[in-house]
């Protein structure tokens, strides 16, 4: 009987040893899945709701349709791309929300294991052709690829004219390729403001007033026994140049300067006009 119970004993040993070996096997490979927005979002994928915001899960792996929808405010547009979860790659989303697609900006990493102890880093970008830089160094423009970088934490920075620089920090493995898809916000164009209106500019003239013969005389000095050298008619103004001391004649320009000639002053009497301060745009 002893026997027996050391049979069974070596038996179920051995199909324990079994089990372990095969169980990797048999189990379903898994992808993960790590999704930030701002603000908060529901997540869907291939077109049903799996939760919202932030969420981290494992999935089988294969080609999935992710939709985000942004749960307020409202107003704010969502994003949909299709993402490839690859069997032990842990794939990270990033998103913040606008209005529009053109203001939204956002990342995608992935690890894709690639041999050998080094790591890698690939870097695709929208638009494209922007600069990247890894810890400070230009590296050059999306896409690029840069082979043999150290392993551990890295500053990723990511821009392009008209467009808000994205910075990424992310940890390099040792035997795996870093890819980052990054999507830029555009710049919004400010708008144009309004062209600032010239200030009003204060200036001094001299009003005619009525007069019994229904004109006033302009004289070439201020006296009435003066040359006469025009008539002004009462109601109108006339630039101010100058006035004598006691403030009893006014000089002003009655006819303006024209193309070749200086305008033509002359001197009225203060009996009949008087000094305003008008404003002009």
């Amino acid at each position: 009987m002893r026997r027996w119970f050391l049979i069974l004993g070596i038996v179920l040993i051995i199909l324990g040893v079994i089990g372990l070996v095969l169980r990797p096997r048999l189990e379903p490979a898994q992808a993960g899945i790590q999704i930030e927005t701002n603000p908060e979002a529901s997540v869907y994928i291939n077109g049903a709701e799996v939760g919202t915001t932030p969420y981290d899960e494992v999935r089988k792996p294969g080609d999935i349709t992710l939709r985000l929808v942004p749960i307020a405010p409202s107003g704010l547009a969502s994003w949909e791309t299709k993402l490839t979860l690859i069997q032990g790659v842990r794939t990270v989303v990033k998103r913040d929300f606008a209005q529009n697609e053109t203001a939204s900006s956002g990342e995608v990493l992935s690890f894709e294991k690639a041999g050998g102890k080094g790591a890698s880093l690939a870097v695709v970008s929208s638009p494209s052709s922007a600069s990247v830089s890894l810890d400070g160094e230009v590296r050059g423009f999306t896409p690029v690829r840069v082979d043999s970088i150290s392993l551990g934490e890295h500053q990723i920075l990511i821009s392009q004219t008209g467009f808000v620089e994205k910075e990424i920090r992310a940890r390099t493995q040792e035997g795996y390729k870093l890819t980052v898809v990054a999507t830029l916000a555009q710049i919004k164009e400010e708008e144009a403001s309004p062209q600032a209106q010239p200030s009003p500019i204060a200036q001094t003239k001299v009003e005619i007033l009525s007069t019994p013969t229904g004109f006033l005389r302009v004289r070439l000095e201020p006296s009435t026994s003066a040359t006469e050298a025009a008539q002004v008619t009462p109601g109108k103004s006339y630039p101010y140049i100058d006035q004598n001391k006691d403030g009893t004649w006014f000089k002003i320009e009655y006819l303006p300067a024209q193309a070749g000639e200086k305008g033509k002053e002359g001197w009225v009497s203060g009996q009949y006009a008087k000094k305003i301060e008008t404003t002009e745009e």
